[in-house]
């Protein structure tokens, strides 16, 4: 990142960045922080895990995303603001058969807690994959609150039931804005084939109906649980999913009304700066704030033995995770690393987020050769595919 002789004293810039997320036909806008929890599930999660998060996202003053795992009393019991996730299995809004529960779905989506709902397409750990709760871990509370039955395992669907192609995701996302009362409505995916993406935003023209928020997934994201081969072979990764996704917003003309949010390795002030330059409005972490929590990386995710207590549903595993110490640490992530994205900022001599462009990020291409971000991702023309 190129440095500013001009710079500007970091404690003169807002620390808050709050970003508003609503387009012309939301009625409850929410205007969420610039770095929140990305998407994990209560099952994929202990309890104690769950609860440090929301805790110190309720300290901290951002927004926990569910997963697709549905609500629990867990994400509801310290009142932090949630991002509910709705997946092709329809957890927590689904009928015994497995199809969309619209009663369910409404019950769900008034609470107070809920800002944001958010339909998982794809996930960059394993995008067209679907996914799984083993046994083991499909207790008889996690079954109740997903709508399943116990003691099973329980397969994602790679893809939805309620819609096919483009038109029916947006159908889709309309029937949620009006059943939700009018909230934030968006949906996750990880960039695979380009013409689909086109689709969608050719989609949102003819039918009039278009999201609040797009969440961007990296083909490198990564879980314990995901096949290798897909989290190292399948899926765009997040810098070329990102400038591709903000690109075609632009060219349909779309961008002004649709937030992007960065999902995928998302650590530090300075990845949060590159991919803001690269055309995000905010950033979703997972990785990071389970490291917050006490996760090793011991890569035992899906065999309930993780064993720091953050991956599993034994109870005396679960011991060590102190929900009090550990709601200290997420919220201390958070303040931190946006108090970098700030000084950051500032040494560059920019003033506030959406001033950042791709010309302010260098990559080495070569030993012997460096581009910035705007030779390699070259913008394109306003409206050239209106």
């Amino acid at each position: 990142m190129d440095h500013s002789v001009y710079a500007i004293n970091p404690a003169e810039l807002d620390n808050s960045l709050r970003i508003l997320v609503g387009g012309p036909d939301c009625k409850h806008p929410y205007l969420a922080s610039i770095l929140n929890i990305s998407a994990m599930s209560f099952g994929a999660l202990s309890k104690k895990a769950v609860l440090a998060m929301n805790a110190g996202a309720k300290k901290g003053g951002f927004a926990q995303n569910t997963g697709e795992g549905g609500i629990s009393p867990y994400h509801l019991e310290h009142g932090g603001d949630l991002i509910w996730q709705i997946s092709s299995g329809y957890f927590g809004c689904r009928t015994r058969d497995g199809n969309f529960d619209p009663d369910a779905f409404h019950k769900n989506a008034t609470l107070e807690n809920v800002k944001m709902i958010e339909i998982k397409i794809s996930q960059g750990a394993k995008p067209g994959h679907g996914g799984i709760l083993p046994a083991s871990k499909n207790t008889e509370e996690i079954a109740a609150i997903r709508h399943i039955e116990p003691h099973i395992d329980v397969h994602s669907p790679p893809t939805h039931s309620e819609f096919k192609e483009a038109e029916g995701l947006m159908h889709f996302i309309k029937k949620l804005r009006d059943l939700s009362g009018g909230k934030p409505i968006g949906f996750k995916l990880c960039i695979g084939k380009k013409q689909e993406f086109v689709d969608m935003c050719t989609a949102m023209i003819s039918i009039g109906v278009s999201p609040d928020f797009i969440t961007i997934d990296g083909g490198e994201g990564g879980t314990g649980a995901a096949p290798v081969e897909f989290s190292n072979s399948l899926g765009m990764p997040l810098r070329d999913g990102l400038a591709f996704a903000y690109d075609t917003l632009v060219r349909f003309d779309l961008k002004k009304n649709i937030k992007i949010i960065a999902s995928g390795k998302i650590f530090t002030g300075f990845h949060m700066v590159r991919v803001l330059a690269l055309g995000a409005d905010m950033c979703n972490t997972a990785r990071a704030m389970m490291l917050a929590v006490g996760c090793i990386q011991t890569l035992q995710c899906n065999n309930n033995t993780c064993p720091v207590g953050v991956t599993t549903q034994n109870k005396s595993l679960m011991r060590g995770l102190v929900v009090k110490d550990k709601t200290k640490r997420v919220a201390n992530f958070h303040e931190e690393t946006v108090k970098s994205f700030v000084a950051l900022l500032a040494a560059a001599g920019i003033s506030k987020p959406h001033d950042l462009q791709r010309k302010h990020i260098n990559r080495r291409v070569s030993m012997n050769s460096v581009l910035r971000y705007d030779e390699i991702y070259p913008y394109i023309q306003k409206r050239s595919l209106v």
